[in-house]
Parts: structure tokens; sequence; C-alpha cells
């Protein structure tokens, strides 16, 4: 207790130089811990994208891409599914429900996801949540949107707004399907999924603004009026995906092989839980790379720290021979620099963690917003305790070697004061 208490009163008696290294190991940690838990958060976010769903059905391509496609709005089709053959594999007697999924307009740069009401009552994210409306009410006619949170906010549209969709993901002038507007039927609640950043629309509606469109281009004389359309067959002639619902997950693989298997058409069925582990280990090098850079950074600050101390031993060797002159045995000048090495990362860790939950409560909106992750801000988990012991333990090795040279100068200084 001696030794710690004089090892407080030298800290003190140097506080500019170890409240520098306090703030260094404070900020390391804190981009230790906070890269890991925006990791932590962003593969949990990333796998609570779509719960509940068995399968995910699309034209043949590989795994990844119809996943990032159809789930994550990323990337583009290679084909359609014929309305015939989704019709079909929707009757099988294993299927319970099924969420059709055409994509490929655009509105200001968000995607439009042309659906229908099945998508509201069955689609699920974070395990069991299913989507709420935060003002509004589902499809009840042709020309109805509901949007996402995001696109609410980031648009300022509110319910009842004519809005205009475009052909293709560029939203220019001659792709806006300008003759048959949308109206703002509801809006959804912030889910945290890319659900927040898509227009949603009927599969009707999506047909009833293709009428006089042809190969991407509207066809010279052939225009249709948005009342005309309404009279028309509506029914889709293809779709981008569908999702679905099985009876028993025992039936998993046995409907998976039947659409693989699927002779009027190549079709392809995933099951998006095994193909989002697939693409995470995918993408899982960078994010153990950012986790390393972050252990650097960590590391150089023990660094800055060790070598503070080595710098202000020479300046310290009167006080150590003060320190033998009383008493101190060498082992205690040993315990004495290590003893101010740990306090000052004990110190610095702290206030790390303190740093990392005040920025998490003052950020916690923006990141949402902005990045779609919910971050939790609870106790450190296991594997958090688990660095920030490291950190510690790193600290007391680093201090060894200043303690060390503590330790010879105090035996061969003696009251020897070299100037």
């Amino acid at each position: 207790m001696p030794i710690l208490t004089l090892a407080v009163k030298s800290l003190l008696n140097r506080r500019v130089t170890a409240l520098l290294m306090v703030l260094s190991i404070s900020l390391s940690v804190m981009l230790l811990l906070g890269v890991e838990r925006l990791r932590t958060q962003a593969r949990a976010g990333f796998a609570n994208t779509i719960s509940g769903t068995d399968l995910v059905v699309g034209a043949r391509t590989g795994a990844i891409a119809l996943l990032l496609h159809a789930v994550f709005r990323i990337g583009y089709a290679t084909n359609n599914v014929s309305w015939a053959s989704y019709q079909e594999i929707a009757r099988h007697p294993r299927v319970r429900w099924t969420i059709p999924l055409s994509l490929g307009d655009s509105h200001r740069g968000f995607a439009v996801l042309g659906t229908n009401p099945d998508y509201f009552r069955h689609y699920r994210y974070a395990r069991t949540r299913a989507l709420e409306l935060e003002t509004g009410a589902p499809f009840a006619d042709v020309y109805d949107a509901v949007l996402g949170a995001d696109v609410a906010r980031e648009l300022g549209y509110r319910v009842g707004q004519s809005i205009i969709v475009a052909h293709g993901a560029v939203d220019a002038g001659v792709s806006r399907h300008d003759d048959k507007p949308f109206r703002v039927i509801g809006i959804l609640k912030k889910t945290g999924t890319p659900v927040d950043r898509t227009v949603h629309v009927t599969l009707a509606g999506l047909e009833a603004i293709h009428l006089d469109w042809q190969s991407g281009m509207r066809v010279p004389g052939a225009a249709v009026s948005a009342d005309d359309a309404r009279s028309q067959d509506l029914t889709p002639r293809s779709i981008t995906a569908f999702l679905v619902g099985l009876d028993s997950r025992t039936a998993v693989f046995h409907v998976q092989r039947f659409v693989n298997d699927y002779r009027k058409e190549p079709l392809l069925a995933i099951l998006p839980g095994v193909v989002l582990q697939e693409l995470w280990d995918a993408i899982g090098v960078a994010e153990q790379a950012l986790l390393v850079v972050s252990a650097l950074v960590a590391l150089v600050g023990l660094c800055g720290m060790v070598t503070a101390l080595l710098t202000g031993l020479n300046e310290r060797r009167r006080e150590m021979a003060v320190l033998r002159s009383v008493g101190a045995r060498p082992r205690h000048i040993f315990a004495l620099i290590a003893g101010e090495a740990t306090a000052l990362a004990a110190t610095g860790i702290a206030l790390g963690v303190g740093f990392l939950y005040l920025a998490l409560f003052a950020a916690r909106g923006l990141i949402q917003t902005r990045l779609g992750l919910s971050i939790e801000i609870g106790f450190p988990s296991p594997y958090e305790w688990l660095l920030l012991g490291a950190v510690l333990l790193a600290s007391f090795v680093a201090g060894l070697w200043p303690a060390l040279r503590a330790y010879r100068y105090s035996l061969t200084d003696g009251m020897t004061v070299h100037i």
C-alpha cells in the first residue's frame, strides 16, 4: 500500500505527462472497443435483415447475387421468374406463404419494390419482428405506395403526397412514369434494414406503369392513361424473386430440391441464413483487418506510455536514490514503476470505456439513421472484457521494461547521483 500511494503521488507530481499517457491509452481503447462493438452489431444487423423466411427463390444465378438483389437491393437480376412458375411453386403442398418481389425501378435514388399485401403480413426481421406502420395503411389501390422510414425522412414525404417512379436505376426525365403517379398511403416504422430505404408499390401498379413501355422505352403513340390502365389485366407477367415460408423446417431441403430441379425454367432456391453466413465469411477478412488495425492502435498507445516512462527515468534517478536512502529496496523501485504503468493503463481503460459510451449515446441516432445499425448500449460482452483484460495485461508486461531499468539504476546508483 505505501508503494501504491507513492506511485499515485509520483504520477500527480508529473500530472501533465501522466494525463497525456492516459489520454493516449483511453483513445486507443475507445477505438478498439468501438470497432468491436460496431463489428458485432453490424454482423447482428446483417443477419437480422430477414428472418422467418425459409427460402428465397429467383432465376438461376449465384446464391450470393440472388440474396443481395432480392433482400439487400444490391445489384441486378440476370433474369426474372415467370408468374406461372411462381404460382405453381406457391401451390406446393408444403408452402405456407409466399411474398412476390419485383425490382428494377427507382425513385430519386431509392429502390422501388413491387409486392402485395402478403409482404406486410409475413415479412419478418430481427428474428420475429413484423413490419409496422408509423402512419397510414397498407395497399388499398393500384397506385398506392408505402414508404420506408428513411425514404420518408430524407425526402420529406407525408401520407397523401404523390410520387413519380422512374424506369431503371437512373431517375431522369425520359425514364419517369410521370403519367401514372403513386400516392403515399403509409410510412413504415424504422427497422434498421434495407426496408427503410425502399419504396413499396403494388405489383399491379408496376404492371400498369409499364403497359405503354417496351424494352425500357416508352412506345410512341401507345399512351395508356392511369384510369384506362385500371380496366386492363394487370396480372404480372414475371417477377424478380419471391420469399417462401414453409409449413415445417423439415421440408426445406425437399422444397429447395423441387425448385432447383424445376423443368419449366431454370430457378434457384437458397436458404437465406446459410448464404448470409457465406457472405459474411467472404467479407470477414476486411472485418478482421479492421480489428487488427484497432489492436495496433492500442499497442501504439502502450508503446507511447513505455517511451514516456523510459524517457523520464534519467530525470528520476535522484528520486530513486532518495527512496533508497529511506529504506526502499530495489524490488520496491521495480514495483513502483510497474505499478505506475498498470495504474496509467487501468485509468486509460476506464476513461476509454467511458468515452465510448458517451460517443455511442451521442451518435446512436445518427448511426441508426445513416448506417441502419441499431447499437445496443449495455455492459461489455465477454469478448470485450477479454479485450480489456488483454490491454491491461499488455500494459503490465510493457511496464516491466522501464521497471527493470529502474531496478538496475537503484542497484548501481545507491546514493550516488549522476549529473
